[in-house]
């Protein structure tokens, strides 16, 4: 038997390909094929899938999703039932595209046709699977957080340097125009010397308690945990079993940290292109949290953070402070935040309260007009366009793998603050806090079999 057909009748569901047309790998074909296509496999199939990913992919004309995948029967049959109505409206044709579908991912990684992945499952899930696509020769879209541990990030970005995939992190700020504008104005000066910035980011509220569930026969809840500890099924510490409201792993720290990392990555992200430190980090952290006393849900409530930084910025964050990012100099102020734009229906911040996308101490900054001799920073129109672009031209994409990581260690390093709540000394370069044992053992943590970044086969 071979591979394709071995691939094929062991896949969840698959179904005869009827009508299906010719796949074939986009690097076989060429650049100026005329059926030059990226296929694209899922991984993942939840709301930030939906309401996000695959749609903001799926628009690309070059980009065909011929795959999806999740460990959730219901949701991966209403993922295939997704693209596949995209096509027919696309086409006209009801039988144009016949999505394969996965539930266990690796077997959709041994399938040749496949170019590349979007990875957007649950942020215990990150790490591993966008190693191994890399390891199977896939370029790879994956959703923040980048990893779920400091280790877990410097695993993958070395698998990732090592490959040569194309890893475009989603931290989709860097698209947003009124982000890299304000970065370009406090980098040239418009507000002097930057001395602080704060970053408005909500805390997550305490939960109910949630008794032992039986384990919903469309799901593989084993794989779903993962390498995280093998604990009692409960529906609102997983995903909704009906719609795609904002699940509840999001709120316990198995799975996360919260929305330190959930939406701390993308302004962690934007505040260090205005920085200029997207490759290095803080020089020390400290932080105050609350965490709630009983529940399922276990992550940081209200909280305040402080970073220091070697060029003398210092950092605060809090929910105490409007969403966004705030950039202070010694001659003025730029407010930058989302505006009115939301990921999906169901995220976590009021779109009123996020109303100004763009605002600064005096108007006028904001009519400055970047100099052509000036700093100008990489614009894109579209996070998943540029993904696509930069795999056909192997250029690195906005949101690399490298940066992605030193972001995302900036929320985790703030999470083992707050649980430690005493001042830590960080070491960006070699990514180790300074003469403290107790927190550098929270870089890491251990990591169930067969599951986990320690035991991918390099």
């Amino acid at each position: 038997m071979n591979r394709r057909k071995f691939i094929n009748q062991t896949a969840l569901g698959t179904v005869a390909m009827v009508g299906f047309p010719s796949i074939v790998p986009a690097h076989v074909l060429g650049k100026n094929a005329p059926s030059n296509k990226i296929n694209i496999g899922q991984i993942g199939c939840g709301r930030i899938a939906r309401s996000h990913d695959i749609y903001d992919t799926i628009r690309f004309d070059e980009a065909r999703f011929v795959a999806v995948c999740d460990v959730d029967s219901k949701r991966v049959l209403d993922a295939k039932n997704l693209v596949d109505g995209f096509y027919k409206k696309k086409t006209g044709k009801d039988n144009y595209m016949d999505t394969r579908v996965y539930e266990d991912y690796r077997e959709m990684l041994l399938n040749k046709d496949i170019d590349a992945v979007v990875i957007s499952t649950p942020d215990h899930w990150h790490s591993q699977p966008a190693m191994e696509a890399a390891l199977a020769g896939k370029d790879i879209y994956l959703q923040k957080p980048t990893s779920l541990t400091v280790k877990e990030g410097q695993q993958l970005r070395d698998v990732v340097k090592k490959t040569g995939s194309i890893l475009q992190v989603g931290t989709q700020q860097r698209a947003m125009p009124q982000f890299r504008y304000a970065a370009e104005l406090v980098r040239n000066g418009r507000i002097g010397n930057l001395h602080t910035v704060k970053i408005g980011l909500p805390g997550d509220p305490a939960g109910p308690e949630a008794p032992e569930m039986p384990i919903p026969s469309n799901l593989n809840f084993d794989m779903w945990l993962g390498s995280t500890p093998n604990v009692p099924y409960t529906e609102i510490g997983v995903h909704p079993q009906d719609g795609y409201n904002r699940p509840g792993w999001l709120r316990q720290r198995n799975y996360g940290a919260g929305m330190i990392t959930g939406w701390g990555q993308h302004h962690y992200d934007s505040a260090a292109w205005g920085m200029n430190t997207e490759l290095s980090g803080p020089i020390s952290v400290e932080a105050l949290a609350e965490f709630p006393k009983s529940g399922l849900w276990n992550v940081h409530g209200d909280f305040f953070v402080k970073h220091e930084y070697d060029n003398g910025i210092e950092v605060y964050t809090s929910g105490g402070y409007t969403n966004g990012i705030k950039y202070i100099g010694e001659d003025g102020w730029i407010f930058v935040s989302r505006g009115a734009y939301t990921a999906s229906a169901t995220d976590p911040v009021d779109k009123e309260k996020s109303a100004t996308a763009l605002n600064a101490s005096n108007p006028k900054i904001l009519e400055s007009v970047i100099g052509e001799s000036e700093i100008h920073l990489e614009k894109i129109d579209d996070q998943h366009g540029n993904w696509l672009d930069c795999i056909k031209t192997r250029k690195q994409p906005i949101s690399s793998i490298e940066k992605g990581h030193k972001a995302c260690a900036i929320c985790l390093i703030s999470d083992i603050a707050m649980q430690l709540d005493r001042k830590l000394q960080w070491d960006p370069e070699n990514e180790v806090f300074i003469n403290d044992n107790d927190a550098n053992t929270m870089l890491r943590r251990e990591q169930r079999k067969p599951y986990g970044t320690d035991y991918v086969k390099l």
